[in-house]
């Protein structure tokens, strides 16, 4: 079993130690060992949890929705149809944003075609950012 250090935990994964120390923190990430100085030791167990943690974070699932990966046993005895349970409701987050996305976009995009760009005080870009929210 390896004995890392944090800051070797934190190279190794590229997740800075502040944010190491929070997940060990919040029970995200198993605690550590301890040497005899006190400093925490890190294991593979730690080094595949957290990069577990650090790739489900980028992908954008919730700090919740990693929560509840890990208690079902991470990457090491998570069961597939809960991990997919987790997933599917992720994709619909996922899917709905990218509607939401590409409804502002469109809006942005045909508000910027009829601005005129002049330096002028009637401006469709503007008029836009006072119109209410509908």
């Amino acid at each position: 079993m390896a004995n890392w250090s944090i800051g070797e935990l934190a190279r190794k994964t590229g997740v800075h130690i502040e944010t190491i120390r929070y997940f060990e923190k919040v029970g995200l990430l198993e605690t550590s060992g301890r040497t005899e100085g006190g400093h925490r030791v890190f294991g593979d167990r730690h080094l595949r949890s957290l990069k577990f943690i650090k790739r489900a974070r980028e992908l954008g699932f919730s700090p919740q929705e990693v929560r509840a990966l890990l208690d079902m046993g991470g990457p090491e005895d998570a069961c597939c149809d809960e991990v997919r349970d987790i997933a599917v409701h992720h994709l619909e987050d996922v899917r709905r944003k990218i509607k939401d996305l590409k409804r502002l976009e469109e809006l942005l995009a045909s508000t910027v075609d009829r601005c005129s760009g002049s330096h002028v005080s009637d401006c469709a870009v503007i008029d836009m950012l006072e119109e209410p929210v509908r």
